[in-house]
C-alpha cells in the first residue's frame, strides 16, 4: 500500500499502513444454502486481480487488500454463473460487506468481466490529523507534552493544559478512551508519558457522536505502540535534561530564590509478549527532577496610586513512578477479553520565598514564604470483553472501568510583616472513584459502518479540608472542613457513516442525562444552599464531504458539545500560594455548552499538500476566572481569582496547514490559525469572600500563531529537526496575554545496527515562551509575567530488541 500524506502542516508527515477487509457470503441461488470453497477475487478497475480465496464452509470469505479506490468482487464456482459486485474503499472505513452473494446454477463457463471506475488515491480525512512521533527527533526522549508542543493548531499552557484553536477546554483519550492517566478535562498525566511509548497522536477537531460530548474545543487521541511481531521483544530508553539554563529576569531579593541548571532524569522501560492466543505488554517509566513550574513576577498598580510588585518563585523536588500494562486473551477466533491497567504515583515538594516590595517607597513590605508536600495517585483498572461476529469488521464490546485517584496535599505558611509573625497550615485530601460501564456496536455496510452505544459513568469526590490558624490568620474562616461533589451520567449514541466515489456522510446524535451535586460542610458561611440540578442534552454532529478529484477534497462540520467543570473550578477551599492574588473555584459554576460549523479544503500533491478550514465556535455560559479586590481583610490587599459563568463567548478562524518535500533531505511545514476571539459584556455576582457585584467588560479582538517546522535527512542516518513557534498577542477576559515564541532544535542518530538511537534536543532555546499577561480590574491593574521553566537541553537514548 502507497504511503500517504494524512494532515497538511504535519510537523512530521504521519503514515498509515491500514489494511482493508471484504466480507461477504456466497448463498446457492435454489435452495440459499451456504457455497462452500466457491472462488472470490478481488479486481482492480483494470481488471487485474488483487487478492482471492476460497470460501468456507459456511461459505463465507475476508478478503484483505491495501487498494482503496473502486473494486470489484466476483465469485464464481463450477456450474454456476458468476456474479460481481462493485465496491467503493473510502477514507473512513477498513471493513466492508460486500452482503450476500447470490450464485445462479449455470452450465457455461465464466465470461470475461469488465468493470469500470475511477482510481482514487488514499488520502488524509479532513476530521482528523494524525502525528507520527516515530520521525520527531524534538521530542526523542521526552514526555507527550514535550511532542505536542511541535503539533499544529496545538498550544501549551504554563499550568499543563493543552490548547486547540485558542481554547484549553480539550478531551485527552488514551487508545481512543478515556483515562484516568490524562483525568476526565485534566492533562496532568502528559508530562509522565514518554514519548518513546507513543505510535501517534491524532488531533480530531470535530468529534462524533461516539465520543463523549466534553472538550468542546476538540479532542487529542493518544495512541500507544502495539508490538505485532510474536515472542518477547521491548524497549529500553533514558533521557537526561538540564533545564532553566539561561535567566530572563533577575529575581527579586530573598534567600532562596528559583532553581536554575534543574536537572531530569527518565529511564523507561516496554516489554511485550505475543503468542497464538496471548498479547501482554507492561511499560514503566520513573522521572526524578527538579523542576520551576512557576516563575511569576506581578505588578499591581491600583487607583489610588499604590504600587507593588511581588514574585512566587516555586521550587520543585520531584519523583513521578508511572506502570501501565495489560494482556489481551483470545477466547476463541470471535471473542477476546482484555484487562489493563495503569498505576501512578507521583511526589513532589514545593518551597517559596515571596517578597512584597512597595515601589513607592522601594520597601519589602511583606515576606511570604511556603512550603507545599504533596503527593498524588491514581490507580485504574478496566476490563474489556470483545465479540466478533463472522462477519469481519462487525463486532460488539463490553467495557467496564475503574478509577481511583488521591490529592494529599499540605501546605504551611509562613508570614512575616509588620502586621504579624506567624504560621498557618492546611490540609487537603481529596479522593476521585469513577466507575464505568461502556457498550459499542460497529456493523459494516457494502458502503459505510454504523455505530451505536451506550455509556454509564458515576464519579465521587469526597474532599476533606483541615487548617491550623496561627495568629490573625490569612485563612479565611467559616469554610467547613468538607466538600462532596459527584456526577453521574447515562448516555446512549447512533452515528452513520457513508461512503461512495463522490460524497462522504457522516451522520450522529448522542443524548446525555447528567446529575450533578456539590455540598459543603454546614459551617461554610459564603454559600448558603449546597448544589444540586441535572440537565439532558443531545450533541449531534454532521459531516458532509464532496471528493472534486482524487486530490481534492472539501468538508462542512457541525457538532454540539460540553465542557463540565472540574472539581479544581468547583473547589471552595482557596490556595494559598500567593495570599495577595488568591486562586479559589466556585461550587455554583455550571456548565458551558458550544457549538461549531467549518467549512474545511484538503489538497495533495506527489511531494505536500494544503489543508484549510473555516471555523466558527459558539460558547454559552463560557466560564473564567475574574480578578477582583477583596476588601475583607483591612490588613492586606488582597485579589481573589475566582471562576464564574460569564455569559457567551466566541472563537471564529482560518487555520491554514501546509507541507512540502523540498529535496530528499528536506521537509518543512508551516501552519497557522488565524482567529478572532469575542468575550461577551456580563455583569454578575461574586460570593466569595464578600457578595459584590462584578462587570465583565466586552472584549473582540483579532490574534494568530504560526508553526514552522523543518526536517533535514543527512549522511549515516544522522536526522535534524528545526521547529519555530510564535503566538501573537490576543484578549482575554479582563485583558490581554502578549505574544511569545520558542525555537527548538534536535539532531538523532542510529547507533547499535539501528537498534538504537541518541537524541540530543534543545527546546526553548531562546527563553522566550514565558507567558506574560495584562488584566485590567475594576480598581487595579496587572502586569503578569511568567518565566517558568520552558527551556531545557536533553539527550535521549532508547534501544529496541
Amino acid at each position: 500500500m502507497r504511503y500517504l500524506l494524512l494532515s497538511l502542516l504535519l510537523a512530521v508527515t504521519g503514515y498509515l499502513t491500514a489494511q482493508i477487509t471484504i466480507a461477504g457470503q456466497v448463498l446457492d441461488g435454489g435452495d440459499e444454502r451456504p457455497v462452500p470453497y466457491a472462488t472470490v477475487s478481488l479486481l482492480a478497475p483494470d481488471s487485474s486481480l488483487l487478492t482471492g480465496m476460497l470460501t468456507d464452509d459456511e461459505g463465507r470469505f475476508s478478503l484483505s487488500t491495501a487498494r482503496r479506490g473502486a473494486v470489484t468482487v466476483t465469485v464464481s464456482y463450477l456450474g454456476y454463473r458468476s456474479v460481481s459486485k462493485d465496491l467503493f474503499i473510502g477514507e473512513r472505513n477498513d471493513v466492508y460487506d460486500s452482503g450476500k452473494l447470490v450464485l445462479t446454477p449455470d452450465a457455461q463457463t465464466l465470461e470475461s468481466v469488465t468493470v469500470t471506475g475511477e482510481r482514487t488515491t488514499l488520502s488524509g480525512a479532513l476530521d482528523k490529523k494524525t502525528f507520527d512521533l516515530g520521525e520527531r527527533q524534538a521530542q526523542g526522549g521526552g514526555s507527550v507534552f514535550d511532542a505536542m508542543k511541535a503539533l499544529p493548531g496545538v498550544t501549551l499552557t504554563q499550568d499543563g493544559n493543552v490548547q486547540l484553536r485558542g481554547s484549553d477546554r480539550v478531551a485527552v483519550l488514551v487508545d481512543g478512551k478515556q483515562s484516568a492517566m490524562t483525568g476526565y478535562g485534566n492533562q496532568r498525566g502528559l508530562g509522565s508519558i514518554p514519548a518513546a511509548n507513543i505510535e501517534r497522536i491524532e488531533i480530531i477537531n470535530n468529534p462524533s457522536a461516539k465520543y463523549d460530548a466534553a472538550g468542546m474545543a476538540g479532542i487529542i487521541n493518544i495512541i500507544y505502540k502495539e508490538e505485532k511481531t510474536t515472542g518477547f521483544n521491548g524497549e529500553v530508553g533514558l533521557s537526561y535534561a538540564l533545564g532553566e539554563l539561561t535567566t530572563r529576569r533577575a529575581d527579586l531579593p530573598t534567600e532562596l530564590g528559583r532553581y536554575r541548571l534543574n536537572s531530569h532524569l527518565q529511564p523507561n522501560l516496554a516489554l511485550n509478549y505475543r503468542s497464538g492466543k496471548i498479547r501482554s505488554w507492561v511499560q514503566g517509566s520513573v522521572l526524578a527532577q527538579r523542576k520551576l513550574p512557576n516563575n511569576e513576577f506581578t505588578l499591581r498598580n491600583y487607583d489610588d496610586g499604590r504600587r507593588t510588585i511581588s514574585q512566587v518563585p516555586e521550587n520543585r523536588r520531584q519523583i513521578h513512578y508511572v506502570a501501565r500494562g495489560g494482556v489481551d486473551y483470545l477466547i476463541d477466533e470471535q471473542n477476546t477479553l482484555s484487562l489493563s491497567g495503569v498505576y501512578d504515583y507521583e511526589h513532589h515538594v514545593d518551597t517559596a520565598q515571596i517578597p512584597y516590595i512597595d515601589l513607592d517607597t522601594g520597601r519589602r513590605y511583606r515576606y511570604w514564604h511556603w512550603k507545599e508536600d504533596e503527593s498524588t495517585s491514581l490507580i485504574n483498572g478496566r476490563v474489556d470483553f470483545q465479540h466478533a461476529f463472522d462477519q469481519p469488521g462487525h463486532r460488539l464490546t463490553l467495557a467496564t472501568q475503574f478509577s481511583r485517584g488521591k490529592e494529599d496535599e499540605q501546605y504551611f505558611l509562613n508570614d512575616s510583616s509588620s502586621i504579624r509573625r506567624a504560621r498557618d497550615t492546611s490540609h487537603l485530601i481529596a479522593i476521585e472513584n469513577i466507575t464505568a460501564i461502556n457498550a459499542d456496536y460497529v456493523r459494516p455496510l457494502a458502503a459505510g459502518r454504523i455505530e451505536a452505544g451506550g455509556q454509564l459513568r458515576f464519579r465521587r469526590l469526597p474532599v476533606s479540608y483541615t487548617i491550623g490558624q496561627g495568629e490573625q490568620s490569612i485563612i479565611y474562616p467559616g469554610l467547613g472542613d468538607a466538600s462532596r461533589w459527584t456526577e453521574d451520567l447515562y448516555a446512549g449514541y447512533l452515528n452513520y457513516v457513508y461512503e461512495s466515489a463522490r460524497f462522504e456522510a457522516e451522520a450522529g446524535l448522542r443524548a446525555e442525562q447528567t446529575a450533578v451535586t456539590y455540598s459543603l460542610s454546614p459551617e461554610n458561611i459564603y454559600y448558603e444552599d449546597n448544589d444540586a440540578y441535572d440537565y439532558f442534552r443531545v450533541y449531534p454532529n454532521v459531516r458532509l464531504t464532496y471528493k472534486l478529484d482524487e486530490a481534492n477534497k472539501l468538508s462542512l462540520f457541525f457538532n454540539r458539545r460540553v465542557d463540565r467543570p472540574g472539581e479544581q473550578e468547583l473547589r471552595a477551599f482557596a490556595k494559598y500560594d500567593d495570599p495577595e492574588l488568591l486562586k479559589v473555584g466556585n461550587p455554583y459554576l455550571r456548565p458551558q455548552f458550544s457549538q461549531t460549523i467549518e467549512l474545511a479544503y484538503r489538497r495533495l500533491w506527489d511531494q505536500g499538500s494544503l489543508y484549510a478550514a473555516v471555523y466558527t465556535r459558539r460558547s454559552d455560559d463560557a466560564f473564567q476566572r475574574i480578578f477582583s479586590i477583596d476588601n475583607s481583610n483591612p490588613d492586606y490587599d488582597i485579589i481573589n481569582r475566582i471562576y464564574q459563568n460569564t455569559g457567551r463567548a466566541t472563537n471564529r478562524g482560518v487555520e491554514l496547514l501546509y507541507s512540502q518535500e523540498v529535496k530528499n533531505w528536506w521537509k518543512y511545514s508551516l501552519g497557522a490559525n488565524f482567529y478572532r476571539i469575542g468575550i461577551q459584556e456580563y455583569t454578575g455576582t461574586l460570593l466569595f469572600p464578600t457578595a459584590r457585584p462584578f462587570t465583565l467588560a466586552a472584549s473582540d479582538d483579532n490574534s494568530w500563531d504560526v508553526k514552522f517546522n523543518n526536517q533535514f535527512t543527512f549522511p549515516n542516518g544522522w536526522k535534524g529537526q528545526l521547529t519555530a513557534i510564535y503566538l501573537a498577542a490576543r484578549n482575554i477576559p479582563q485583558g490581554r496575554e502578549l505574544a511569545r515564541s520558542s525555537v527548538d532544535f534536535a539532531v538523532s542518530r542510529p547507533v547499535l545496527l539501528g537498534k538504537g538511537e541518541v537524541v540530543l534536543a534543545a527546546t526553548d532555546i531562546f527563553n522566550g515562551f514565558g507567558l506574560r499577561q495584562e488584566i485590567d480590574g475594576e480598581g487595579f491593574t496587572a502586569e503578569y509575567r511568567n518565566y517558568y521553566e520552558s527551556q531545557a537541553v536533553r539527550l535521549g537514548f532508547t534501544y529496541k530488541w
